[in-house]
């Protein structure tokens, strides 16, 4: 139907569906839903849709369609690969979960919550901390992103070398489905073996097969000690190794173990000029680690015990403990910082690889040296989760390239970064999701068992094609 009925009118018959209040239609409004987090990609939509209750979302999949209306559903639109972005304006709403945004449940006692999909991250984190209770999903942009999102990208962060990736800390799900029934499957057991497990089909989904609206989650107890430290080191080489060594010496109480390049300190100082340096000398690479727990374990002696052996060993060069909160602040802005110094240098090459851990260095010095043959007036930044083999190889363009230029060398830097990959048999994507920015090259690496599962999953749970069309999977093939 959303052929033959204008704009206009698709826009009057949402509102008389759902009402005035649940229906945006002004192109102003609805900018923000529809230009991705970077300000790279601005489209439009028919309306963007913004329910208050898990059968307000029901109500609204059911009269998109009715219309012919196809949904791209929003949680805090801070995605990375244009998952949550229209790319059909004609016929495409944006479903936005900001305002289910309640804390149904908070049971300490059974180390779980209820959340709905648009609660922010950073609050649900601090109202569970305020139980003396932990979420342990850490991003960057935890103060704007939404649970649900998290969910249907399967986050990964800071911390899923000892938590796992958001799918580990899920354990229920309720689901609006395609055809605007809802799948209650908001469990909190830990062991429940009947049959498949269904919410599994929804967790990296990216709303491609419903759209998740409150979620169960694991909380942990409150890490009360935290050790963060950062180290200068000789070499990447050397941050694996001092990996290997702090998973035998810290076990499972390392956090975090991210490794960045020297030009990190110069790109978040581009960013935050006031941020004080904390090491005075210059080294190869760089790691900053965080060890945390509760209870009888004394934490800053573990990390001074382990620093010391390491130091002594000769692996670690320099380093320095945080001594309050506030400097252990400061040492994660600088790994914060680089992001919005790149950024600040214009549009760039980002990268969410992932490839196995013991062979991480080797592939960093390989795809640099690629992109540096192939562009050599270019600039390779590589930096990430040493712990789970989750490297951002970004490339920047020279500053003041002009926009084609520019885009010609991302575009140039994408493919000799991937055939790199691919001779590591990695993942171009470990943390980010496909969305539509990465399709084309997911669709070119898909083996034909697998396109063929994703095909029929697609095809039994959303034949109309309602639910977020193209991302992921390039609609004409899969209709």
């Amino acid at each position: 139907m959303a052929d033959v009925m204008s704009t206009a009118d698709l826009q009057t018959s949402l509102r008389a569906a759902l009402g005035d209040d649940r229906v945006l239609a002004d192109a102003v409004e609805m900018l923000r839903f529809c230009r991705d987090w970077h300000g790279d990609v601005t489209s439009s939509a028919v309306a963007v849709l913004r329910p208050r209750s898990t059968e307000e979302v029901a109500a609204a999949v059911r009269a998109c369609r009715d219309l012919g209306l196809s949904i791209v559903p929003q949680g805090g639109n801070t995605g990375l690969v244009l998952g949550g972005i229209p790319d059909h304006p004609e016929n495409q709403v944006v479903l936005s979960l900001e305002r289910m945004s309640a804390i149904r449940n908070i049971d300490a006692d059974d180390f779980s919550a209820v959340v709905e999909a648009g609660c922010i991250l950073s609050e649900l984190k601090d109202r569970i901390a305020e139980k003396d209770m932990y979420f342990p999903l850490a991003l960057g942009a935890q103060g704007s992103c939404r649970i649900g999102g998290n969910v249907s990208t399967n986050a990964g962060g800071i911390n899923v070398l000892r938590y796992g990736m958001t799918r580990e800390l899920v354990l229920g799900l309720e689901v609006v489905l395609p055809d605007g029934t809802i799948f209650n499957g908001l469990s909190t057991l830990r062991k429940d073996n009947r049959g498949i497990d269904l919410k599994q089909l929804f967790i990296g989904a990216e709303g491609t097969l419903g759209i998740i609206t409150a979620v169960s989650i694991k909380l942990m107890p409150f890490p009360d000690q935290v050790a963060t430290a950062l180290l200068g080191l000789n070499s990447l080489d050397d941050a694996i190794k001092l990996y290997r060594r702090a998973r035998r010496d810290c076990c499972d109480l390392m956090s975090a173990f991210e490794f960045m390049p020297p030009l990190a300190f110069v790109l978040a100082r581009e960013a935050i000029p006031d941020l004080p340096m904390p090491i005075s000398g210059d080294y190869p690479a760089y790691v900053l680690m965080e060890i945390s727990g509760s209870g009888l374990v004394d934490i800053a002696d573990l990390m001074e015990r382990f620093l010391g052996g390491v130091m002594e060993d000769g692996l670690v060069v320099d380093g320095v403990i945080a001594a309050s909160q506030a400097q252990a602040r400061n040492l994660w802005l600088f790994r914060e910082g680089m992001n919005e110094g790149q950024a600040k240098r214009g549009p760039h090459m980002r990268t969410d690889i992932s490839v196995p851990l013991s062979r991480l260095a080797d592939f960093v010095r390989d795809a640099e040296q690629a992109v540096s043959e192939a562009l050599p007036d270019c600039i390779s930044v590589s930096y990430g989760h040493v712990g789970d083999g989750n490297v951002h190889l970004n490339v920047l363009p020279p500053s003041g390239s002009p926009p084609d230029e520019a885009a010609a060398k991302i575009y140039k830097a994408k493919t000799v970064v991937n055939q790199v990959l691919d001779g590591y048999k990695g993942s171009i994507s470990a943390e980010h999701g496909i969305g539509r920015l990465k399709r084309a090259d997911f669709e070119e690496r898909l083996d034909p068992s697998r396109r063929a599962l994703l095909t029929a999953l697609k095809q039994a749970i959303d034949p109309s094609m309602v639910m977020n069309p193209g991302c992921q999977l390039n609609s004409p093939d899969i209709s």
